[in-house]
């Protein structure tokens, strides 16, 4: 009778192993770090304002705090995090929040958010800080250029950096801790968004660990679509159970391995590990849209069947498989395999 709870207990371990292996997959990306000191960012109130001119305001304040962060890194010593940062403050970019203590935290606009009708935010997954922040803007500046090419100039992309993202190999990226903690977060910045855009159309796009943190705050959310992307699941077995009106969308490239990750969750004495059912999946319930061929980290590769399908749910105009814009779609799809 003794060897059966061990014979039970082995795969559960078994299993334990292959999430970790398999959600840390080989993308780019060190350890972020958090020993950087920076000082306290300016106090500033509630983006409830949206014009051009309150906008440039809180452009303005941002980038003498980013500044202030990049003098304070240089002093440090932390040449990589004060070269990221001088590159952050450029009068060009436009952030609407940052701070840089405790590894850095930041909301970067791409696009006239003044005048945008639809409004991306993008919440990234492991592995994404300010010396990482690179991968993270190409993304957001490919999904922007091909929002303007679906829609026009009112459109805009929000990079929401606003938690402390896990190191892709530790048992915080197979864990729902950090999305527990950055949830709240991520309602308030939706909060804040909707109400200096209230006839704007937001939709929230989350990459792989951001599905986690996403789902975490999908309840009540005033979003108009919930986009998990290269997900190792969210956390819960259904879209219904997210208790959200928005539609929740699910897409996965073929060549992406996160694929491999058993969904799982398994409840261990202090923790439970893993993410339960594939969004991808007919049991999860969301709207799954046609990805591409492409990796886990090739979803806002420009000219991707991933980005334009991305684009298109942002504004609205998704083609349906067997619906007449399809074409578009096949189209993008055609292309990336060429060039594959």
């Amino acid at each position: 009778m003794a060897s059966r709870p061990r014979s039970r207990r082995l795969p559960r371990t078994l299993l334990a192993v292959l999430v970790t292996a398999s959600v840390a997959i080989p993308v780019s990306g060190a350890a972020r770090p958090t020993a950087v000191p920076a000082p306290a960012p300016t106090a500033v109130a509630p983006l409830r304002n949206a014009t051009s001119a309150a906008l440039a305001e809180r452009y303005a304040t941002t980038r003498r705090d980013i500044s202030a962060a990049e003098r304070t890194a240089a002093a440090h010593g932390d040449h990589k995090r004060a070269t990221a940062l001088h590159a952050m403050a450029v009068p060009a970019r436009h952030f609407l929040s940052f701070d840089g203590r405790d590894g850095g935290r930041s909301a970067e606009v791409y696009g006239d958010l003044s005048r945008a009708e639809r409004i991306a935010v993008l919440v990234p997954g492991s592995d994404t800080g300010f010396e990482t922040y690179g991968r993270f803007r190409a993304g957001a500046l490919a999904l922007q250029r091909q929002l303007r090419q679906e829609a026009g100039t009112r459109t805009a992309v929000v990079a929401w950096l606003g938690y402390a993202t896990p190191t892709m190999v530790s048992a915080e990226a197979i864990t729902t801790g950090r999305a527990d903690a950055a949830a709240p977060h991520l309602r308030e910045f939706i909060g804040e968004l909707s109400a200096a855009r209230p006839a704007s159309r937001i939709s929230l796009l989350c990459h792989s660990y951001g599905s986690v943190v996403c789902a975490r705050a999908a309840s009540g959310l005033a979003v108009a679509d919930i986009v998990f992307y290269g997900s190792p699941g969210t956390g819960y077995d259904s879209a219904a159970a997210l208790r959200t009106r928005a539609t929740v969308w699910a897409g996965r490239g073929t060549g992406d391995r996160i694929a491999d990750v058993p969904h799982a969750r398994l409840r261990l004495l202090f923790v439970t590990v893993g993410f339960g059912t594939d969004p991808v999946s007919p049991e999860f319930g969301a709207r799954v849209f046609p990805a591409g061929r492409g990796g886990h980290s090739d979803y806002l590769k420009p000219g991707s069947a991933s980005v334009t399908n991305l684009a298109r749910i942002v504004t609205g105009r998704f083609a349906d498989p067997d619906g007449p814009d399809a074409a578009l779609s096949d189209r993008a799809a055609a292309q990336e395999g060429r060039h594959a």
